[in-house]
Order: structure tokens, then sequence, then C-alpha cells
């Protein structure tokens, strides 16, 4: 599973993805403005242009350096599943109920800012790097789904999405408790009602 290669980051730089990034998630991306990321980071607006450019592409940086986090997070996760089967496609659903735990109470932050961005057609430069995650997962659950030999992987792995992204926004949403171990529990079904 690839997990995308990250240019390394100046202790400044770091230092403003760092705060940025806590602060587009518990705030949102329009609420925090760069004035703010560079006051928590300890550096000065400069600074921050200097090594990101604008705030959108540090948008662009905080989602890249989220996503390789959970890739890894999800690695892990798919390690301990090794063969080919439903669990394998499962251990999405189990990484994302660990991974919610601890980094993501607010939901998605993909679709957090997708939120915030509007529908893309305005060449916000945010949406490309949001639409690259998502079509990565879907094309992941396609490829999990084929080796687990269900029929009609592709139609499989857009129900598994659908089941995980839909979960992924009521965490956010708090509409009810654990969605995650929902959507689980219904993608276990689905697969067992469509197994060859």
């Amino acid at each position: 599973m690839d997990v995308p290669d990250l240019a390394p980051l100046t202790p400044g730089a770091r230092r403003v993805l760092d705060a940025a990034s806590e602060l587009f998630y518990e705030r949102g991306i329009h609420a925090v403005g760069v004035d703010t990321i560079a006051a928590a980071a300890g550096v000065t607006k400069k600074t921050l242009y200097d090594r990101f450019g604008s705030k959108e592409a540090l948008v662009v940086a905080y989602l890249q350096h989220r996503d390789a986090r959970w890739r890894e997070h999800l690695a892990a996760q798919l390690a301990r599943v090794p063969e080919p089967g439903s669990d394998r496609v499962l251990a999405i659903f189990d990484a994302a109920i660990s991974w919610s735990g601890e980094n993501g109470l607010k939901g998605c932050s993909a679709i957090n800012a997708r939120a915030e961005i509007g529908d893309g057609h305005d060449g916000h430069p945010v949406f490309p790097e949001i639409a690259r995650q998502k079509v990565w997962l879907l094309d992941l659950f396609g490829e999990l789904c084929r080796e687990a030999g269900t029929i009609d992987p592709r139609a499989m792995a857009k129900r598994m999405m659908l089941l995980h992204e839909g979960a992924l926004v009521t965490v956010g949403l708090e509409t009810f408790a654990h969605p995650l171990e929902v959507a689980r529990d219904l993608a276990r079904a689905l697969l067992e009602s469509l197994a060859p």
C-alpha cells in the first residue's frame, strides 16, 4: 500500500504545519487566519508565506500530511490481516474506528475541508487533493474486494465507500454513537450476503 512521499520540512515549517493542522481540524479552515497560525507556531507571517506560499498551499499540506498519517495507520491495520477476504476489506473500517478515537472526533478532515471550499469547480487548489484521497480509498476498496473474490468488486467497493464515508460524516455530526461500528456491521452483512 502506497503512502505519499512528502518532502521534509524545516523546523519552522514543521511548527507552522503542526499548528495549522490542529487549528484547521479543530476550528475549520475559514475560521483560522494566517495570523493565528503564525502566532501558534511561534513564527512570523513572513516565515509562514516563505515556507508555504499561501494559506491554500498550507491547507493542501495539512491534508497531505494527515492523509499520510492515516495511510500509515491503515497499512498497519491491513498488515494484521494479510490474507485476502472479507476481513481484509473490513480492516479499513477497523482502522477508521481506531483512528477516529485518537485523531478524528470531528470526522474526516478531507470531507470537512470539502464542505468549506465549495463545489471545486472554481479552481480551488484544495479540491484536487481531497478528490485524490477519496479516489485512492475507493481504489483500495476495489482492490481488496477483488482479492476477496466478491461478485462485481467495483460495485462492492462503491458500497463499502458509501458506508465508510457516511460513517465518517456521522462521526463529525455526532448523530448517534459508534457510526463506524454500525457501518462495519453493515459492510460485513453486505459482503456475506453477496459472497460468491
